[in-house]
């Protein structure tokens, strides 16, 4: 919901904070006080198109903040998220400006974004209805989502079942035309991976070949330097001629004295000790020396041609389907997947005919099923909303939801939905926007709201002449209307009518002010005491007439008793 909006240097507002709470809040005032100012300054944190004549004269820019508070769970919360906007415990912060030559910014969570993401955001924050104003169920798929969730959760859950058969649907049929219409296609693309594969498994590659291979070439290439030198080092370490001198007896002499010297002095035990370690280190490096040069006396168990020949069809394989050993497994793997896909067997077409045959018939069943509900709830739905224009002074104007059914059926199910309003008695039904004044719109749009409040979760409604056109009982009934709507979301509402204020969980006051010559709006919240003065003001234009406050108090505790939980 809303909690406060900051504005500055708009129309004849020239700074103001406005702080909303739960349920019904109202803005009265006189005319020409700045009370369309506090809308228009919603609307542009809200995306509306900018209008520098809007800027309070004198001023350079005008500027508007909002502070938004809702629940961590909301998915407006993760698309702002998504767009850098930075959001504590629930907080979304909302700014906009707009200078005198017409630049304007846009400010979401701390950063700035396009004017058209305020917009995205703002239809999933609040609702406006207003002479001005598109209504937001004004699309053809903007009524369907709404008579959806009127017909309640079991319908919902129906609905993303019939979704998932449906899109799975379109997916196999999809698969199925795209095999029929390709077959030569595949067939040429199945035998050229079976020649791969074919290919490959001959071949059959093992892990890390190509390195193995490599060193092995070269180690045969040159065997008889290596051996030559490796017999060198051997000799050098441990020599069997014996006259030779090599480092093994150099070590062991060296050993031997030191062993003989501790006797006298047991500090060169430590040095005795580490020639033991180098002299059997060394004699470790000669065996493994020494076995190097046998593997060279032993036949090799391929030759060196045959050694390049492997590299030569293995680097080949590897220009075809690497450029690694590994990338020759991943081909392998997926031709053998691919080729399940590219099956065009007469058995494989009719089993996919049979399946895409299958779930046409549970598409169907759960369209026809969803259809039905949609019929009961349009019902539902006309009946209760023409029920609440009578008590708007609407009598002989109905709702008609006209539910509509295709031969063809589509994501949601096989029908059109489209609100309609009978005007008078007789009339024909017309779409909402045509043939009603916005103030009977609004009315209109007010008892769809009510109706629909109890499944929807929208979390701010903002109502701009809803009461146009109306006074007596029936202005009674449009207050008693917003409270009831204000019970399941936040309701802020412009009024001239003593009637609807006395229904106000929050009353705010915008009043103009002169000052040099200069014409200034402030707002400013109503106490108990301020409550009934307005109210009287509103009733007879005379704050402080005895006859208006009575009846601003009598109005004020029918509000009262009506909000009651007891009250029907």
């Amino acid at each position: 919901m809303i909690e406060d909006i900051r504005i500055t240097d708009l129309g004849v507002i020239r700074e103001t904070e406005l702080a909303f709470d739960k349920g019904l809040t109202v803005l009265t005032g006189e005319t020409g006080a700045g009370k369309t100012m506090v809308l228009t300054a919603l609307g542009l944190l809200l995306g509306d198109r900018s209008d520098s004549g809007a800027i309070r004269s004198g001023a350079g820019q005008t500027s508007i903040e909002g502070r938004w508070r809702l629940d961590t769970t909301n998915p407006t919360l993760a698309k702002a998220e998504d767009a850098g906007a930075l959001i504590a415990e629930g907080e979304l912060l909302l700014a906009r400006t707009v200078s005198s030559d017409g630049r304007s910014k846009a400010v979401l969570g701390g950063r700035s974004v396009p004017v058209g993401l305020l917009s995205e955001i703002g239809e999933e924050l609040v609702v406006v209805h207003g002479q001005a104003d598109q209504i937001r169920l004004k699309s053809s798929a903007a009524q369907k989502t709404a008579l959806d969730k009127f017909a309640g959760p079991k319908h919902l859950e129906l609905l993303a079942e019939y979704s998932a058969i449906f899109s799975s649907w379109k997916q196999a049929q999809a698969n199925l035309e795209d095999i029929q219409a390709n077959v030569t296609a595949r067939a040429r693309q199945a035998e050229e991976l079976k020649a791969a594969l074919a290919e490959l498994d001959k071949l059959a590659v093992k892990p890390n070949e190509d390195v193995e291979l490599a060193e092995l070439a070269k180690r045969l290439t040159h065997s008889e330097e290596l051996r030559t030198a490796v017999g060198i080092a051997h000799d050098a370490l441990l020599n069997d001629n014996f006259d030779a001198v090599d480092a093994t007896s150099l070590i062991g002499k060296a050993r031997k004295a030191l062993e003989n010297a501790v006797t006298h002095d047991s500090s060169l035990e430590t040095q005795a000790a580490a020639l033991r370690q180098i002299g059997e280190d060394l004699n470790d490096i000669a065996a493994e020396l020494s076995g190097y040069l046998t593997s060279f006396e032993s036949d090799s168990p391929i030759t060196l041609d045959e050694i390049q020949e492997r590299r030569s069809s293995l680097n080949q394989a590897l220009r075809r389907y690497g450029p690694t050993i590994e990338d020759l497994q991943t081909f392998q793997e997926a031709s053998k997947a691919k080729l399940a896909e590219l099956d065009v067997s007469s058995e494989r077409i009719a089993s996919m005919e049979a399946e895409v045959s299958q779930l046409h018939k549970q598409a169907v069943i759960f369209a026809e099923e969803i259809s039905t509900n949609r019929t009961k709830a349009a019902s539902d739905l006309a009946k209760r909303v023409s029920g609440e224009l009578v008590a708007l002074a609407m009598a002989g104007s109905k709702l008609h939801v006209q539910v509509d059914k295709s031969e063809q059926f589509g994501p949601s199910g096989f029908d059109s939905v489209a609100f309609l309003l009978e005007s008078y008695s007789g009339a024909e039904p017309r779409p909402l926007a045509k043939g009603a004044s916005g103030g009977e719109l609004s009315r209109i749009m007010l008892a769809i709201e009510v109706i629909l409040a109890e499944t929807d979760s929208t979390p701010t409604f903002i109502f701009d002449e809803v009461d146009a056109g109306v006074g007596g009982a029936a202005a009674i009934e449009v207050g008693r209307r917003l409270a009831k709507l204000a019970e399941n979301a936040q309701v802020i509402v412009v009024t001239h009518l003593a009637q609807v204020a006395a229904f106000a969980d929050c009353h705010l006051l915008v009043e103009k002010s002169s000052e040099a010559g200069f014409t200034s709006s402030d707002v400013r919240v109503l106490d108990e005491a301020a409550k009934s003065e307005e109210l009287a003001r509103m009733l007879s234009g005379l704050a402080d007439s005895e006859t208006a406050r009575t009846h601003a108090s009598e109005l004020r505790e029918l509000a009262r008793k009506s909000k009651e939980p007891s009250s029907a």
